[in-house]
């Protein structure tokens, strides 16, 4: 494991996610800043924050709770910006490239929470 949450590639591409998301909500209509474009922001920052918050702590089984949220809140997230797309606030080239980022992020973080469990999951099968 790295000893540094932004050597980890489910950090670096969640903020990539963030900063996608900040971008297009940019162009969101005035009346949805305290809605949706707030919402998703929330939910697209609290993704890394949480991948950082769970390296911190002392145990792998902890950062694999940290890790579910933050797949928590990018789940989340894609409900909203499907709902943003859907009510046609998102370009068609922002609304792919969050889905992608997403997608990518998502693939990572389960792979990251089966790895951690994965020794867990050994040793119970032991005893």
């Amino acid at each position: 494991m790295s000893s540094c949450y932004k050597d980890l590639k489910a950090w670096r591409k969640s903020v990539e996610l963030v900063l996608e998301v900040y971008r297009a909500t940019q162009r969101f209509p005035k009346c949805e800043l305290y809605g949706l474009t707030s919402q998703m922001r929330r939910a697209a920052v609290s993704i890394p924050s949480n991948i950082a918050e769970g390296k911190g702590r002392s145990t792998d089984r902890e950062f694999a709770l940290f890790l579910c949220h933050a797949r928590g809140s990018l789940l989340e997230l894609e409900t909203q910006w499907l709902v943003a797309e859907q009510l046609g606030y998102l370009a068609e080239k922002d609304a792919k490239r969050i889905e992608e980022l997403t997608v990518e992020t998502g693939r990572i973080l389960n792979g990251l929470i089966k790895a951690l469990r994965a020794p867990v999951e050994g040793m119970h099968a032991l005893g």
